[in-house]
């Protein structure tokens, strides 16, 4: 210690070191404890609770007073509690002058409303991003948003880490002997798919053609498999299964064309109503997600892999914190 730093009170000194901590919502906080642990940190006690009318409470149970903080929330069902938590819990933050607030987004909610489809739409994906900046927000960390565009919502900083070589690698290590075809949901995903085909070793591509009906949420029709697809593994890939209709319905008409079998890969698993159902009894042989939503045990099934997205998001927290490059994790490509 310097001259002039003995000369400093240790209260005033303490205010300019870094801080990294830890904040996590109710929702999955067993994966906040994860990140945490691959952080070499805790997760900051947290006291939350509803009052009688539904009001969310929060309180953090130690000072927060200058620290970098990393506060995450999985926004899954029942969607608007843990998302008014997820503010709550930024704004008592900024309260507390924490000095700089990274709001995780595991998985961004709303994230399918990110432009109008029919007059008198809300953009909803827009107005999350609004929340969280008037929240007190100085940056959003999120896991394969539905849109790239989404970026460009949040008045700040976005990292936009991928899952892709997570889900990629292990199929590569289980099935790469196989004759593969990466296969895309759809044509608007064909960029995501083509990553993919490059992971694996520069494998051929195809895609679904469906319509869908914008009045009918979660609800399409897959027409025909584009691309040739008999006699080999298909990978079909998507972002998020919700209520597994589409998805299922996609395995099936591969499988219609001649396809030796069908591996779902997706890296949000919703699982709303029938899904766990409808993915268990599917032509599919394997179906792999992520863990940034919370899998209940009742809603797990046998050919299901879950795959740990905490080291993924630990090592983006350590990029942030010490000011390094969250891109260079994914050869320059988030």
């Amino acid at each position: 210690m310097s001259d002039h730093e003995q000369d400093v009170p240790l209260a005033i000194q303490r205010t300019t070191e870094k801080n990294l901590m830890v904040f996590s919502g109710r929702a999955h906080p067993s994966l906040a404890t994860a990140i945490a642990d691959g952080l070499g940190s805790q997760v900051v006690p947290t006291e939350a609770y509803e009052f009688a009318n539904g009001e969310l409470y929060v309180r953090y149970s130690e000072s927060v007073r200058g620290c970098d903080a990393f506060v995450i929330q999985a926004h899954t069902a029942p969607i608007n509690t843990w998302l008014m938590e997820h503010l709550i819990m930024v704004d008592a933050l900024k309260r507390a002058s924490a000095k700089r607030i990274t709001v995780v987004l595991p998985f961004y909610g709303y994230a399918r409303q990110d432009k109008k489809h029919r007059g008198r739409e809300p953009i909803s994906a827009r107005l999350m991003a609004d929340l969280f900046k008037t929240a007190g927000a100085d940056r959003l960390m999120a896991v394969d948003l539905h849109t790239a565009q989404i970026q460009g919502f949040f008045d700040g900083p976005v990292d936009h880490l991928m899952a892709m070589p997570i889900l990629a690698d292990y199929v590569r290590d289980k099935y790469g002997d196989e004759d593969l075809v990466v296969v895309s949901p759809d044509a608007g995903r064909i960029k995501v798919a083509e990553q993919w085909a490059e992971r694996l070793g520069n494998r051929p591509l195809a895609f679904i053609h469906k319509t869908r009906d914008i009045t009918r949420p979660n609800e399409s029709v897959a027409n025909r498999v584009i691309g040739e697809v008999e006699g080999r593994m298909c990978v079909l890939v998507d972002d998020m299964i919700d209520s597994g209709g589409t998805i299922c319905k996609a395995a099936e008409a591969i499988m219609a064309q001649g396809a030796k079998g069908v591996i779902i890969a997706a890296t949000h698993g919703i699982l709303s109503g029938p899904a766990s159902e409808r993915l268990r009894d599917s032509v599919a042989r394997e179906v792999i997600l992520t863990d940034t939503l919370p899998i209940a045990e009742d809603r797990q099934f046998e050919t299901l892999t879950v795959l740990p997205i905490a080291p993924l998001l630990s090592r983006a927290i350590r990029e942030v914190f010490e000011d390094g490059s969250v891109t260079s994790m994914f050869d320059g490509r988030a």
